[in-house]
């Protein structure tokens, strides 16, 4: 009777043990099968982000410079302000149409990049800067700036960026709260106007992980 008792364990044993075995090498394959999924996506998330990052490197140089070690985008258009303004038409430049001209031909660049990648979503960062004088609203001065841009693209000369385009207004002021913003030695160089092209496709896909 024990021996029945002893054949019955071990053969009970055998098929638990059979199962978990089999449980085990299904559960094993669906991982390896995710995984291989889950790389494939990231191959393909990895592709089109490169993609759209080499897009936004492609506005004409003659109106942009692309920095890539802040991955902004200078404007090739010299600006001066006089201290404490910030409206564009007080522009202290020597010949102010000119310069409003191709700060216009420049907006149209950033409108025709858009259109050209409406496949896209993008967020379009038009950031003022100002040089370190003896005005104290600096930071408050170099937004107004910025959105002294932005206005003069769409409501003086009527610019559109596009359903796939988000667009917002920063200041950086003069690099008095050492915010690492970007900044040339030379303080009037600084009063200029950066803009950055970010794919929201890459803050989408950051977020997911």
């Amino acid at each position: 009777m024990s021996q029945k008792k002893e054949s019955f364990f071990w053969t009970s044993y055998s098929d638990l043990m059979t199962s978990l075995f089999f449980i085990m090498l299904v559960l094993f394959i669906l991982v390896i099968v995710l995984l291989h999924k889950r790389m494939e996506v990231t191959e393909r998330q990895l592709a089109e982000i490169k993609k759209v990052e080499q897009s936004t490197q492609d506005l004409d140089r003659k109106y942009f410079t692309y920095r890539p070690d802040y991955k902004k985008y200078v404007l090739n258009i010299a600006v001066s302000y006089p201290v404490g303004i910030s409206d564009i038409t007080q522009m202290d430049v020597s010949d102010k149409e000119k310069c409003l001209e191709d700060l216009y031909q420049a907006g149209k660049e950033v409108q025709s990049f858009l259109e050209r990648n409406h496949e896209n979503k993008y967020i379009l960062i038009i950031e003022g800067q100002a040089s370190k004088d003896s005005y104290k609203l600096n930071y408050e001065l170099s937004y107004q700036r910025a959105l002294g841009l932005m206005k003069y693209w769409c409501k003086d000369r009527k610019l559109n960026f596009g359903d796939n385009c988000e667009v917002q207004i920063a200041g950086s002021g003069d690099g008095e709260l050492e915010t690492n913003s970007m900044r040339e030695e030379s303080e009037i160089l600084n009063q200029r106007f950066l803009i950055h092209i970010l794919p929201k496709n890459i803050l989408e896909n950051e977020e997911d992980k």
